[in-house]
């Protein structure tokens, strides 16, 4: 394809600076940072990568939380050409590393983190661990140059201002997102530069009639993380999109994401049901509040897990402020379905399929089912990713047909609303992660004093699931419950590692072996 047509993702950054070069992109603390400083600092980042050899179509690893440096990275290996690999930043080495060599990084970039959480120094042993030849730390604040030459921001500081983007063909990789899927080993969904823009430029379409329109500049919460799908695409790449200032917080606390929407005359917001749930909890809890909501608010988003209805209904009634529920996956860019502003929402369903994009419900032989029967939920279109990196068997068995095959359960109705009735058989959705049991339990396998191991969701009031390890023992192991949870929790991100470990003498099988999780489950969640 000729480089006529090409376009990096990038092209977001660079047209805004241009459009809109002193309008702030983002704050964090009270502090702007405006387009053009933004893509001034994309730029030295580029060139900083461009210097250690890095070339277009290299692998670059991002590990940082919601502060100015993910954007000045995300967008820096970009224009160098390369393709980002956002990290979770709660992964331990072990994890870290396992990454890194899936991914064939030829490179990572690291925020140095806290005592609480030391991305870096996990960063330098994942890099040993994984022979990653390259690490850049970025140190706080971006300009720091005391902390020595393998800063990001020290070498950023001998780079001109100015990099010239470096040409992608649409179908190229962009970004790969780690996404474990079944098999409990995470894989890496390649998304292109076309599945990203037109993601995101789509996102922007959908809440455009709720903008201020004119020369006002419309403000967005962003308290998601941004190494995740959804953050990237319906909020960071969306709002450079349309000129939108971002405003961080690096960590979701009701009390602060209250005040800084009406500190900051947040207009947008995007959370996940915890998240609603926590705020609608803190509201009721502090009385005084309720006078003083946010006056700004206009539109709030949810995703990553299905909302309950009455917490939609409850928000929207305390808040004065329309709700809208999507659905996507990271192999989709994210997005699929949503409740759009055009149209009524249907509480309890995930909206309508959104531009270009076609959802289906399957049987098992991959026949569409009637309306408002049970299927497989199938998408195609401009947003569903080229394949997982290096995994060719899963990219087809994902892939069948054309389709990409979710795993999910759901129902189409009539009008094409789709509402997700179940989803994959063995992940666990935690306050919005996805756990993967299979993992869990692989780890757990290696404990001296585990002998077998199954790991099930189990139904938790406040983070929709909790994490539960069922263990046998190896005979004459003395290891409780309680150091084994310890230990797990040296091994595994934060998110991840099991709160609730029980001893059993045995597991449910079936004739073949193999365990019945579904015995292992509550059949009824407890009362609320």
């Amino acid at each position: 394809m000729h480089n006529a047509t090409a376009l990096n993702l990038a092209s977001l950054l660079d047209h805004r600076a241009v459009l809109t070069p002193d309008l702030p992109a983002l704050t964090l603390a009270g502090h702007h940072t405006t387009y053009a400083a933004l893509n001034q600092g994309a730029s030295q980042v580029a060139g900083v990568l461009a210097e250690l050899g890095i070339q277009p179509g290299d692998h670059v690893a991002l590990s940082c939380p919601n502060l100015p440096w993910f954007p000045l990275a995300y967008f820096g290996i970009l224009k160098a050409g390369a393709v980002v690999v956002p990290l979770n930043v709660l992964l331990k080495p072990r994890e870290v590393a396992y990454h890194l060599q899936d991914s064939q990084a030829k490179a990572l970039v690291a925020f140095e983190g806290t005592p609480e959480l030391p991305i870096a120094e996990w960063a330098r042993a994942a890099c040993t661990e994984a022979g990653c030849p390259n690490l850049l730390i970025m140190s706080s604040p971006v300009a720091e140059t005391t902390a020595g030459p393998e800063t990001l921001g020290a070498r950023m500081q001998r780079q001109p201002g100015r990099f010239e983007t470096r040409p992608r063909r649409p179908d190229d990789t962009a970004v790969i997102l780690y996404t474990s899927g079944t098999t409990g080993h995470p894989k890496g969904a390649e998304l292109t530069h076309d599945n990203m823009l037109l993601n995101a430029v789509t996102t922007h379409q959908m809440l455009s009639p709720a903008m201020q329109g004119g020369l006002a500049q419309d403000v967005e919460l962003v308290t998601l993380p941004l190494f995740h799908s959804t953050a990237q695409t319906c909020q960071m790449n969306a709002c450079l999109y349309g000129g939108v200032r971002m405003v961080f917080l690096p960590r979701f606390d009701p009390a602060a994401v209250l005040d800084t929407m009406r500190r900051e005359q947040v207009g947008f917001w995007i959370g996940v049901p915890t998240m609603y749930w926590a705020l609608l909890e803190h509201v009721a809890a502090e009385k005084s509040l309720s006078a003083s909501l946010p006056q700004h608010l206009r539109v709030c988003i949810s995703g990553g897990a299905p909302l309950p209805v009455e917490v939609l209904r409850r928000f929207e009634a305390t808040f004065g402020v329309r709700v809208l529920e999507g659905y996507g996956l990271s192999e989709t860019s994210p997005v699929v379905c949503f409740n759009q502003l055009q149209q009524p929402s249907r509480p309890g369903t995930v909206g309508l399929a959104v531009f270009g994009v076609d959802v289906r419900c399957v049987d098992e032989e991959g026949r569409p089912v009637a309306a408002g029967e049970r299927g497989e939920i199938v998408v195609r279109g401009p947003n569903v990713m080229k394949g997982y990196f290096n995994r060719p068997e899963a990219t087809d068995e994902a892939m069948r047909g054309g389709w990409f095959h979710t795993g999910d359960i759901g129902v189409v109705d009539a009008d094409g609303y789709l509402a997700v009735v179940d989803r994959k058989k063995d992940m666990i959705l935690r306050g919005g992660f996805n756990v993967y049991p299979r993992e869990i339990e692989e780890v757990l396998m290696t404990h001296p004093a585990v002998s077998l191991a199954a790991v099930v969701g189990v139904p938790d009031a406040r983070l929709g699931e909790e994490v539960k390890a069922f263990v046998v023992k190896r005979p004459g192991s003395e290891a409780t419950e309680e150091e084994i949870v310890a230990w797990i929790r040296e091994q595994c991100a934060s998110y991840k590692y099991p709160r609730l470990v029980e001893f059993v003498a045995s597991l449910p099988m079936n004739a073949s072996g193999k365990i019945l999780k579904r015995a292992l489950r509550p059949s009824e969640p407890p009362p609320p």
